[in-house]
């Protein structure tokens, strides 16, 4: 794969062509070039070991990263623990038992502040490594603009408001909208779903009651069906089974995801759901097609997303420890 991929030619395109914030455009693609000069290699050094020793790791970082941006902006709120003046995100409703990868960006972070004393932030290195995720499975890779610092508290009121895969396609979408996103930003970001696995608690209710009447979703793939129905008996102990997102390549970032989509084999209702508006369908349709052309869209929604809230400057901090303010 070339590195060489370019999303954009200039962090100064990018602000004029989307109008984000003035925090955002204070991001710099070379920021800890002096400052950290391997931050980059240590960060694909610990993510490429997480993933070594468990494929599935590269999907939960990059869930994590999208966890961290949409309820307090991209400030490694998601990372901290509770504490006795607030509550922390990880017990929110989307988070609980599900959100994982704590420990690796611990570890990165340790590495870092052995290199580079107190100089990167845990959002920096989240975000980095959300993109190392997606490169070391065989996805694109995109320029990351960095000098985020990290929040001071955490919002877990916010996090229970993450988009959900029990929602309608328009609550969704007015929810990226809320973020400076759109509905383009709907589709591609949920290309992630190209890699990782999910519980059976979230997409149960197709396979055997979708309607109130004990019947099966109609859009639902008869083959996949079956093979769900195995991974996932209707009974409350198969909760927390889990199964592919994408069950054609699982561990490799494709394009196979909206193939499937396609097929009517997409795995959450939230997903099959692009295929009912005659908008994203197209842009689906689309990404089938032409590989590169989701690759490229991915890299700028990742931009995107990861301008969401950032602090800089003088605002919030940069933790020694991703767990807790200093």
């Amino acid at each position: 794969m070339n590195q060489s991929f370019s999303t954009f030619s200039s962090l100064s395109l990018f602000c004029l062509l989307f109008l984000v914030s003035f925090s955002s455009c204070q991001l710099d693609y070379k920021f800890y070039d002096n400052t950290c000069p391997n931050l980059l290699k240590i960060v694909r050094n610990g993510v490429w070991s997480a993933i070594a020793n468990e494929t599935r790791m590269a999907a939960s970082i990059l869930r994590l990263h999208f966890h961290d941006c949409f309820p307090n902006g991209c400030e490694g709120s998601v990372l901290l623990d509770d504490t006795s003046t607030f509550t922390g995100e990880k017990t929110a409703t989307p988070n609980k038992d599900s959100v994982r990868g704590f420990e690796v960006i611990d570890a990165i972070k340790e590495n870092v502040e052995k290199a580079c004393p107190s100089t990167v932030s845990c959002a920096d290195i989240l975000t980095l490594a959300a993109r190392e995720s997606v490169y070391l499975t065989g996805g694109p890779y995109w320029p990351v603009p960095l000098g985020r610092r990290d929040g001071l508290t955490a919002n877990k009121t916010a996090a229970n408001e993450l988009p959900s895969p029990f929602e309608p396609l328009k609550n969704i979408t007015a929810k990226f909208i809320s973020k400076g996103l759109d509905l383009k930003d709907v589709v591609v970001l949920s290309g992630a779903h190209t890699i990782g696995f999910a519980q059976c608690s979230t997409f149960k209710q197709r396979l055997f009651d979708f309607d109130g009447a004990g019947n099966p979703d109609p859009t639902l793939d008869a083959s996949l069906l079956t093979n769900l129905r195995t991974v996932c008996p209707n009974q409350n102990d198969s909760d927390t089974n889990l199964a592919s997102l994408d069950a054609t390549t699982t561990n490799k970032f494709d394009n196979n995801y909206f193939k499937n989509l396609v097929n009517n084999s997409g795995l959450l209702q939230s997903d099959q759901a692009l295929m009912g508006d005659n908008t994203t369908a197209l842009f689906v349709m689309n990404y089938s097609k032409f590989p590169f052309l989701f690759s490229r869209d991915f890299g700028i929604s990742m931009v995107k997303m990861g301008n969401i809230g950032v602090f800089t400057g003088q605002d919030g901090e940069i933790r020694k420890n991703c767990r807790i303010v200093n």
